[in-house]
């Protein structure tokens, strides 16, 4: 999974559309997976998922890198699969001092502790992701993916927007336009057009808030 996920940038970009198209196709915030606020907190950005099932992740950019938190409820590696609660053993090995606050961030803990079956992270000079010294041996020897990382993330590593529109065929029990989602992907200016090909029944301008949020660009 470190190795196929994109660059900062790329990550960035790909949050960002996969925010506007749920946006698009879900006006009520509540009934969407993927969401973006350009303004978590001062000088930061975060990316999230939450499927209403227990499952999420959180993605804050920062001007010192990017740190990856996600939880899958049923993973072996959760920290509410033990007593006393804790987390794996190396989840945060090595995680630089510049991006430790996103590890001690009260809105990604429960209890006092940080509820994480995977952490990743990047800063802006690394060539790759970065994962603490982590020991899989001790989890399901049956689960292919302990952490549940592969199954969360796995999106965020394919720039095909037909992963898109396989899952709001799933989620949303609807057959997306492939070219307009193709164009969100691009993360490209959003126009009335697209927006209606998607869902015919808002524009512009009832997506100005949820657009403002995410920092999409829209055709002035």
């Amino acid at each position: 999974m470190v190795r196929r996920l994109p660059d900062i940038a790329t990550l960035k970009n790909r949050c960002r559309s996969m925010a506007v198209l749920d946006a698009i196709l879900s006006p009520e915030w509540e009934f969407r997976y993927y969401s973006y606020n350009r303004r978590w907190s001062d000088g930061q950005e975060m990316a999230s998922m939450r499927n209403g099932s227990g499952d999420d992740y959180f993605i804050v950019f920062t001007p010192e890198g990017a740190f990856i938190r996600g939880f899958a409820h049923e993973s072996s590696m959760s920290p509410w699969r033990q007593e006393p609660r804790a987390l794996w053993p190396g989840l945060l090995n090595n995680l630089p001092d510049a991006l430790r606050a996103q590890a001690d961030e009260p809105a990604f803990g429960m209890e006092g502790l940080l509820l994480a079956t995977f952490c990743l992270w990047r800063q802006p000079q690394d060539d790759r992701w970065r994962i603490g010294d982590i020991d899989y041996s001790a989890a399901d020897p049956e689960d292919l993916d302990p952490d549940g990382a592969d199954w969360l993330l796995g999106i965020l590593t394919d720039a095909s927007p037909d992963t898109y529109l396989n899952y709001a065929a799933e989620y949303f029990e609807i057959e997306a336009d492939p070219q307009a989602v193709a164009h969100v992907y691009s993360c490209v200016p959003l126009t009335d057009e697209v927006v209606l090909a998607l869902n015919p029944g808002i524009d512009l301008g009832a997506l100005a808030s949820d657009l403002d949020e995410i920092g999409y660009p829209v055709v002035a």
